[in-house]
């Protein structure tokens, strides 16, 4: 299947979600520097490993938000919130293009919450562990709100960056 086929258009970001401190709903903004094999200059979840920017769908949000939750973009502590592109289904190993200058591999889908958050509490669910996708970034650059993001090829099942897994 070509990746025309798959993902028939690129998708959008929507917010630029940062903060300094993990655990911490992010700040929602309108655009973030990214640096290559770090992630948003300015983010607590930066770093030397392979999550260091995650991303969610706003179709994900809306689903909450149809629970009877108060959310919006940044709430899941998600840096990138993305419309019209079905991230969750990019396997592992996927290689995306945000903006111009921006590209990422798709290092991680969902994740394991050790402790139940907020929205846990409010809803009996959130949709992170099983929606938020994760990268490393292979090349930096200014990520703003608008910039489409385009599929440059689709993963196998595995992610070729060498950071760590902790």
């Amino acid at each position: 299947m070509s990746e025309s086929t798959a993902f028939p258009g690129p998708g959008t970001v929507t917010s630029v979600n940062l903060s300094a401190k993990k655990t911490v709903r992010k700040t929602r903004g309108t655009e973030g520097v990214l640096r290559p094999d770090h992630g948003f200059e300015t983010d607590a979840h930066a770093g030397d490993w392979h999550r260091q920017v995650s991303l969610l769908a706003q179709e994900s949000i809306d689903k909450m938000v149809a629970k009877g939750l108060d959310v919006q973009a940044g709430d899941f502590a998600e840096n990138i919130t993305t419309v019209d592109i079905d991230v969750v289904a990019l396997p592992v190993g996927s290689v995306i293009r945000i903006g111009e200058e921006a590209v990422l591999e798709i290092s991680q889908i969902g994740k394991v919450c050790h402790t139940k958050c907020a929205i846990f509490y409010q809803a009996g669910d959130c949709v992170m562990p099983r929606e938020g996708v994760f990268a490393v970034v292979h090349q930096g650059g200014t990520v703003r709100t608008g910039d489409s993001i385009v599929v440059q090829s689709l993963g196998e099942g595995t992610c070729t960056s060498s950071v760590s897994e902790s």
